[in-house]
Formats: C-alpha cells, structure tokens, sequence
C-alpha cells in the first residue's frame, strides 16, 4: 500500500505543472514575449524592412508596419495616412527594436510577407491601432447593393 500513496504524490506534481501552465497568460500580458522567440529569425531570414523611404517603395512585398511606442503623434498619425490598407501595430520601444533587430535609431519597420511575419503578426494583433479598412467596407457596400 505504501506503493500507492507514492503514485498519488507524482499526480499532485503533475497538477502543480498544470497549475504552471498559467504562465501563458502572463506572457499576453506583456507586448508578445512569445512572439519575441521570432524576432532571430525574421533578422537571419531578413524578412524586415526598415526606412520610411524603402518602406514606401516596398509596399507590395508588405504584410504589416511595427512602430514603436515613444514614435511622435504627428509621425505615427502620417504612418496611419500613407498606410491605411496595411495593418499597423504599436508596440515595443526604440531600444527594444535595436535590442531584437540590432537596427539603431528605428522607429518604423516594415514586414515582408511570410509565413513568419503571419505568425508574428497574430501574436501582435492585438495591438494594431488601425482598422481593418477593407473588410468593413466590403461589408458595408453588399448590403446597399443587395438593396
């Protein structure tokens, strides 16, 4: 009988691992920690665009726009107006950018289209700051036709 109370003991461990798996919703609580395991090979794979002018340039290889959190509200308000029909996502600093993509003084940076900035940008959805303009005005426009 001893050898059964020694099984219960490794279950009470395993609900105390199940009670660990509560750590997931910590890291939503900050901007993506677990999007940030990413970030090395969106810069091995350079798959990220950085610039405003070859940003510009680059618009159809684009699948969204990060800018950083301390970016000025006429700087963003202008990113918001040249890409509306992109998703733009406000989260991380200046600092954090250069800490994950080792670029310096970048406010602004574009993702290519991949199946790793897809990945990156549904962990980042949440913080996008512009609307989806497309879908809603796709919406709006069949009912009036079908009337």
């Amino acid at each position: 009988m001893s050898e059964e109370t020694k099984t219960p003991s490794p279950a009470v461990s395993t609900s105390d691992a199940e009670s660990g798996d509560d750590s997931p919703v910590e890291e939503n609580s900050t901007p993506g920690k677990s999007v940030e395991r990413l970030f090395p090979f969106v810069v091995k794979a350079r798959a990220f665009i950085v610039g405003r002018d070859i940003l510009a340039r680059s618009k159809s290889n684009l699948h969204f726009i990060l800018i950083t959190t301390d970016i000025s509200d006429n700087s963003r308000d202008q990113i918001l107006r040249d890409y509306t029909h992109y998703p733009v996502v406000q989260c991380y600093t200046e600092t954090d950018l250069e800490k994950f993509f080792a670029v310096k003084g970048t406010k602004v940076m574009g993702f290519t289209k991949s199946g790793l900035a897809q990945s990156i940008y549904a962990e980042l959805k949440p913080y996008r700051i512009n609307k989806a303009k497309n879908s809603s005005a796709s919406e709006d426009k069949q009912p009036e036709a079908a009337s």
